[in-house]
């Protein structure tokens, strides 16, 4: 049973400390294992826990970064409306990752974590509560739209996923530096995959990826 601590995590360490538990004490994590542990309340760190995971070497796998992002999207959506508890279809709820992976995914996130955590704190508040996180959820779907087209490029849809991660940090500690900072990168990517695009044999066939 999950730890009230592990439903309000602070910061990125304590999101891939409950995930490296996860990863011990079953032989397969869940995203229901993930609802529970973090809490169907908790938007931004589940929301966290999808992102790094996509960064991780998890992301890897053919399909999961697409996935992920529309897991990520979907709650984005719940957060938009106004949604006081995260829902999820059985279907995703019943995925899941081996402990062995998320164990190796853990430990290579732990380095990153602690980086973002030492730069975090509480700053420009109003850029990360109230309306803002409306602001916040709509540009964490148009980083998850971006996902898909970009799994084709190695590595290169961890780009939007680490705007997310950044974008969930602030939420969880009321950083409105860190939230101004993932909105520009978060633009920054939109306008690289514009560009990518617009270069690309897609754009003479009229094909948009996303």
């Amino acid at each position: 049973m999950a730890t009230q601590d592990s439903k309000n995590p602070n910061s990125i360490a304590d999101v891939v400390d409950g995930l490296d538990e996860l990863a011990n004490s079953e032989d397969e994590v869940k995203i229901a294992d993930v609802l529970d542990k973090f809490g169907a309340r908790s938007f931004a760190p589940v929301m966290l826990v999808l992102a790094l995971l996509e960064i991780s070497p998890v992301g890897v796998i053919p399909g999961v970064p697409s996935f992920l992002a529309i897991c990520v999207a979907l709650i984005a959506v719940q957060m938009l409306v106004g949604r006081n508890h995260i829902w999820v279809p059985s279907w995703i709820a019943e995925r899941s990752v081996s402990s062995a992976k998320m164990d190796k995914a853990t430990t290579k996130l732990e380095g990153p974590a602690e980086k973002l955590d030492g730069v975090a704190k509480e700053r420009l508040e109003i850029l990360a509560q109230g309306p803002a996180l409306k602001v916040a959820a709509a540009i964490i779907i148009l980083l998850c739209l971006m996902v898909p087209p970009l799994e084709v490029l190695p590595w290169a849809s961890a780009g939007p996923m680490l705007a997310i991660s950044i974008i969930c940090l602030a939420i969880m500690v009321r950083d409105g530096l860190a939230m101004l900072v993932a909105w520009i990168l978060a633009f920054g990517a939109v306008g690289g995959l514009a560009a990518w695009y617009l270069g690309s044999d897609a754009a003479g066939s009229g094909f948009l990826p996303f």
